[in-house]
């Protein structure tokens, strides 16, 4: 480096000035501590839905929220094929810490998060893509499809947001402002005898 000079070092940006983050904050807590550990992981816990008993965990209400929600609009959530199970798999193994750490990173201003956010919003993608397919026209198509949309669509715009987020190399910390130059303050102009016997031309 040029005269031995260190490179600067970059700080992050205040969470007040990123306005965006708060959304993705949001979004992640959301996930963490209500979708992926009480609703998706009703469908590992319980195999069929139409022969069980109340496992220990999610409590009873989500138990039920989920398959009144399953039973009205949507079949393949009830019908809990093995694609389909991997998915939450996928959501309680992988999703559930990515949340965690997200939540740290984005708070803290860490840019180390920006990979693993874009492996996340590729498989997030992913996912959420083939369940529609599934819902649009597979075997266990849903009557409701605008509704199954509508509720999967966050799941689809988020990842988005995050990608567009994520897309410069720094995303949360910024370098130093460089300081303003000093200028030199003027000499002071004499003042008493000096100053009075000064020639004059």
């Amino acid at each position: 480096m040029a005269n031995g000079a260190l490179p600067a070092v970059r700080r992050p940006v205040p969470l007040r000035r990123r306005r965006v983050d708060w959304v993705l904050l949001a979004f992640f807590a959301v996930n963490l501590l209500f979708i992926t550990y009480f609703v998706d992981i009703e469908q590992l816990t319980i195999a069929n839905p139409y022969h069980f008993s109340y496992p220990a965990w999610p409590p009873k209400f989500i138990v039920d929220m989920v398959h009144s929600y399953g039973s009205r609009y949507d079949p393949l959530l009830m019908a809990r094929p093995a694609f389909w199970r991997m998915t939450i798999w996928i959501d309680v193994i992988w999703n559930g810490p990515f949340y965690v750490a997200a939540i740290y990173a984005i708070t803290r201003g860490r840019d180390w998060i920006r990979v693993p956010a874009l492996v996340w919003c590729g498989s997030m993608a992913a996912v959420v893509l083939i369940i529609l397919a599934e819902e649009y026209n597979g075997v266990h198509k849903t009557p409701h499809f605008p509704i199954v949309l509508a509720l999967n669509l966050p799941w689809l715009l988020l990842p988005l947001l995050t990608l567009i987020r994520m897309a410069r190399e720094h995303p949360f910390t910024e370098l130093p402002s460089p300081a303003a130059p000093t200028v030199p303050a003027a000499p002071a102009a004499p003042t008493g005898p000096a100053a009075s016997e000064a020639p004059t031309a």
